[in-house]
């Protein structure tokens, strides 16, 4: 084959659990219906894995309300979320045929405790979340604020709040001198009173 060819293939070839013949595997398969797209979980026993590179396959087969449902899965197809490996069989073929022919109990594969060291389930690897010291994560933090806002903030601030208690002290004194007639006697006089005044 080519080396062009075997380059591209290679570009392809996604990172899955090492699964044989007999072992029961959990199928995450991408599921396309119209505009929408739906993830379709599909569990049973590999009982064929064939080919090699990208066109490698493998078939799983399941027992649904007492009838046998196979389905054949690319190993390195994109539509595979996710591949996990619930046990491992203890069988001694590469093709699992033999239960086709057969139902109930018999139809199942012995599963084995030895030499399963290795991690069962290989989950995708979460991206790293990018936390600050105090393990706040970069989009929980607030905002920062602009030091010239800031700057101007503090010069309206504390200067207006010193001048508020003088006026408000100013207005609130009681002596007559600084204001003869009081606060709130010009209110208080009705408009005509002024003159009433005058001409008596």
């Amino acid at each position: 084959m080519s080396t062009i060819i075997e380059s591209i293939e290679q570009r392809q070839l996604r990172r899955v659990p090492r699964f044989a013949a007999g072992d029961r595997v959990r199928v995450h398969f991408q599921v396309v219906e119209g505009t929408r797209r739906r993830t379709q979980v599909f569990e049973g026993i590999v009982i064929a894995r064939q080919g090699s590179g990208s066109r490698e396959t493998f078939t799983v087969r399941k027992q649904s309300f007492g009838v046998g449902v196979e389905r054949m899965f690319p190993v390195h197809s994109p539509k595979i979320e996710q591949l996990e490996v619930v046990a491992r069989g203890d069988v001694r073929r590469a093709k699992l045929y033999y239960l086709r022919d057969r139902v109930g109990k018999r139809a199942r594969v012995a599963e084995r405790r030895w030499g399963i060291e290795d991690e069962l389930v290989l989950a995708p690897e979460p991206e790293p979340v990018a936390a600050d010291v105090s393990g706040e994560t970069v989009d929980e933090a607030e905002p920062e604020v602009n030091p010239e806002a800031e700057v101007e903030s503090a010069e309206d601030g504390p200067g207006r709040e010193a001048e508020e208690p003088a006026g408000d002290a100013a207005e609130g004194s009681s002596d007559p001198a600084a204001d003869p007639d009081g606060p709130g006697r010009e209110a208080e006089e009705p408009p005509g009173g002024a003159a009433a005044g005058g001409s008596s």
